[in-house]
């Protein structure tokens, strides 16, 4: 595949996942928690990764409603899927209270 091949499809692929994710039917948080479920659902942990860090830095989830996906999707998915899931949330919880702190807090 040449480059321009590569670009050309990147650029179709992004402009389709804008387009998806644009519609006025469903807000944003709905989307992400139905995406959410699917990705758990399916074991599919380095998309769930991207999507809780999204789902979170966003302000689209709260960390209350991330622990409450754990919840509901342990008693879907399964207890191990769920609980992959409460440790990578717990993670990244702590890593974007960090990241916060160290924003809020400049050297010197």
């Amino acid at each position: 595949m040449t480059h321009s091949a590569v670009d050309s499809y990147g650029m179709t692929a992004e402009r389709a996942f804008a387009d998806l994710w644009s519609r006025a039917t469903l807000p944003a948080k709905g989307r992400r928690l139905l995406l959410l479920g699917l990705l758990v659902g399916q074991g599919l942990d380095e998309q769930v990764d991207v999507q809780l860090d999204a789902g979170l830095r966003t302000g689209e989830l709260s960390e209350s409603e991330l622990r409450e996906v754990v919840v509901f999707c342990t008693h879907y998915a399964g207890w191990s899927r769920g609980a992959r899931l409460n440790t990578r949330v717990e993670e990244l919880i702590e890593r974007v209270r960090r990241d916060r702190s160290d924003r809020a807090d400049p050297p010197g």
